[in-house]
């Protein structure tokens, strides 16, 4: 007999489709409640066949929060240009300069490395998106205008960020079978840490300022390549906020529980920031950043 495929796997350990009410059913055994502001990151093909695909599980979410609740994503741009591209050969420069279309929160599409998720959740009616062209989020619920408004154009994971009102909102995060290390909340602990040898990127987008086109520079934590050198203190091969997210989770921070058939975790927004900025200080030294 031939071994199952892994569809067939997945399909065995969510006991067939997955249907928006037994996401709702499993959303709020895990612990998600009416009213909650919620960011979510969702790895769909952990999940199961969900029935409907990302508009159902949007659907299922909203559902579970209610009228009152508000959902978060992160979103990025795909299409920006390259952080690397004032190094191209001038005329390629000054051609990306001349004609790249500026960052639209409108329409410009979410990053396909996040997922399908915050693409459907910024084009979902009455969505909204920050303005910030790197590092967007789009927000859907009461809660929306408040978290994305003036998101800062420097230092876009730090101090009035999206990222910040989640936690001044009493947030939560929701992870559905995304793996640990996409918790993008740590890049708020990041921004805010107290440690040396803190690592910044500088880079040109265009964006729309009064309805004009402007390339605009910009400067935020090396949230790519990493904010600071962690190779002392985590797993070779491990990345660092996975690391620290197995901590949280060792120190009884979070619940987790099954989504489908996806391995799924919540976390309160201002414990995980908590966890983080104290991992980070007590782990890389106290002291100015540079």
């Amino acid at each position: 007999m031939a071994d199952p495929t892994p569809e067939e796997t997945l399909l065995a350990r969510a006991d067939g489709p997955v249907t928006r009410a037994r996401l709702v059913r499993d959303l709020t055994a895990l612990g998600l409640r009416e009213g909650d502001v919620v960011m979510f990151h969702t790895r769909m093909s952990a999940i199961g066949y969900v029935a409907g695909g990302a508009p159902a599980l949007v659907g299922a979410l909203r559902e579970t929060v209610g009228e009152r609740g508000t959902l978060m994503v992160t979103c990025g741009w795909n299409d920006a240009p390259p952080y690397d591209f004032t190094s191209w050969p001038q005329p390629w420069q000054d051609a990306v300069r001349a004609e790249h279309p500026a960052y639209d929160p409108v329409v410009s599409e979410a990053d396909h490395d996040n997922g399908r998720l915050p693409e459907a959740l910024r084009r979902w009616p009455g969505a909204v998106r920050s303005r910030h062209p790197d590092v967007s989020f789009a927000a859907l619920g009461p809660a929306a205008e408040e978290l994305t408004a003036d998101h800062p154009w420097d230092d876009p994971h730090g101090p009035g960020s999206p990222l910040a009102r989640l936690v001044a909102l009493g947030g939560r995060v929701l992870m559905l079978g995304a793996p640990l290390e996409t918790l993008t909340l740590l890049h708020h602990a990041e921004a805010l840490a107290d440690a040396p040898d803190k690592l910044f990127v500088e880079y040109e987008q265009p964006v729309l300022i009064d309805g004009r086109r402007v390339w605009r520079r910009f400067r935020d934590i090396d949230s790519s390549g990493g904010a600071f050198d962690y190779s002392a203190h985590t797993p070779e091969g491990q990345d660092p906020f996975e690391t620290i997210a197995r901590d949280m989770l060792a120190a009884g921070i979070g619940r987790r529980g099954w989504v489908g058939a996806a391995d799924s975790h919540l976390f309160e927004a201002g414990e995980v920031l908590d966890f983080g900025l104290a991992w980070i200080e007590e782990r890389l030294g106290g002291g100015a950043a540079r």
